[in-house]
């Protein structure tokens, strides 16, 4: 079977714009919630989330296109753009040989509401001839693939919340069968607009609290909800040979993958954790690496259910290696950026593996009996570690595990 190897990171996140930046902010246990400034939060119970700060969509695309892309897929092509220069892929393969995995939660949701809006002010007319080529969830990946000549596969994943972590998955898989020799793969979001928020607060999923230092608290005993994030993050990957033949600079390899669903419920995890314990036990089978020294860049989305059936979930999978394995959310500093999320904590998983330094879960005071693991309380660590995991689940039972090792 091939090897796939990750050449290329990109990120826009509530932790900046640049992956030297994130993961600065990240080792630092920088928070990057803050108070909702894209509208007037008056009449919500909402107050915070992870706003992208100081974004110039003019970074990766011309001012004439700004206007025709939604904001999910402004944020994909600076991610990308970033990915891709870092690799250097860019004219290295043929067209047909380099696909892109791209996917979004929401989608083109700001522009959904945007144009609704004008339908009912002003009738038919008023709606923008570009209104569904921004609005549809795979235009993320089309105009990634449009900027790069890429010909070969193009899938955007649709899982919610685990979405970068499939798209990422399953573009490893495709190079692996020899369908494609390179991709680009991740995810973005940008659902902080009020509708998304009103729905999200209205099916209780989000905190209510207010600080933005105490809101997201995962595995903490006061946990009460997460907090809704935007961004992107994507990664270059590529056939291992092929990457070494033409001299790329590898930064990791992803040695495991596995997917499963609870088939249980639309929001909320199986209670016994099963599925998604299999999900991170696939993973592991896959990376062969039995005792190694290992991170978990958890799910962590600080609601009740979803921190404790995790735990779980870690348990299950690895025994009493759960007890040594050092844990930690980044949604704790980010928020939770939905379909980007697993992309942007992915780069926070090669981040630890590679530097050796284990980001934190910032804001942890209260033990919760139940969420009994080494969470990399408030502070980052210094560890070596052979294998980090980044966990993904999503509304509607989705599971996903990502292995990445040392290339």
């Amino acid at each position: 079977m091939r090897r796939v190897v990750v050449t290329g990171m990109g990120v826009v996140s509530p932790l900046g714009n640049s992956v030297p930046e994130f993961c600065k902010n990240l080792d630092a246990g920088v928070c990057g919630i803050g108070p909702i400034t894209r509208f007037d939060t008056t009449d919500f119970a909402v107050k915070v989330a992870g706003e992208v700060q100081n974004f110039d969509p003019l970074c990766c695309m011309a001012k004439s296109e700004v206007r025709k892309t939604d904001l999910y897929t402004q944020y994909a092509l600076a991610a990308a753009a970033q990915a891709v220069e870092q690799s250097g892929l860019a004219g290295h393969y043929p067209s047909g040989r380099l696909g892109v995995y791209i996917g979004s939660g929401c989608g083109g949701m700001g522009t959904m509401t945007e144009e609704c809006a004008k339908l009912l002010k002003g009738g038919s007319k008023t709606v923008s001839p570009y209104f569904v080529t921004m609005m549809i969830s795979n235009m993320a990946a089309g105009a990634v693939a449009i900027k790069y000549g890429a010909n070969g596969p193009c899938l955007p994943v649709v899982t919610a919340c685990a979405t970068s972590s499939h798209a990422i998955g399953e573009a490893v898989r495709c190079i692996r069968h020899g369908y494609a020799d390179a991709i680009i793969a991740g995810g973005s979001e940008a659902p902080i607009i009020p509708l998304a928020v009103a729905g999200f607060t209205n099916c209780m999923a989000l905190t209510q609290n207010g600080d933005p230092k105490t809101a997201c608290t995962p595995f903490d005993a006061r946990r009460s909800g997460f907090v809704m994030a935007e961004g992107a993050g994507i990664l270059a990957l590529e056939e291992h040979q092929h990457a070494v033949d033409r001299g790329a600079t590898i930064l990791a390899e992803v040695c495991g993958y596995g997917s499963t669903c609870d088939a249980h419920h639309v929001t909320a995890p199986h209670p016994e954790a099963i599925h998604s314990a299999a999900a991170i036990r696939m993973a592991l089978d896959e990376a062969g690496m039995d005792g190694a020294r290992m991170y978990i860049n958890a799910h962590g989305t600080s609601t009740p259910l979803n921190d404790r059936c995790e735990t779980v979930a870690i348990k299950q999978a690895l025994g009493e290696r759960a007890y040594q394995a050092l844990i930690s959310s980044s949604k704790s500093m980010t928020g939770h950026m939905l379909g980007a999320a697993g992309g942007v904590e992915a780069i926070a998983a090669i981040h630890a593996l590679t530097s050796g330094r284990i980001p934190p879960t910032i804001g942890y005071r209260d033990a919760d009996p139940d969420c009994d693991l080494n969470y990399v309380p408030n502070h980052s660590v210094e560890a070596q570690v052979d294998l980090a995991l980044s966990i993904s689940l999503g509304f509607g039972g989705h599971n996903a595990c990502l292995a990445f090792s040392r290339g």
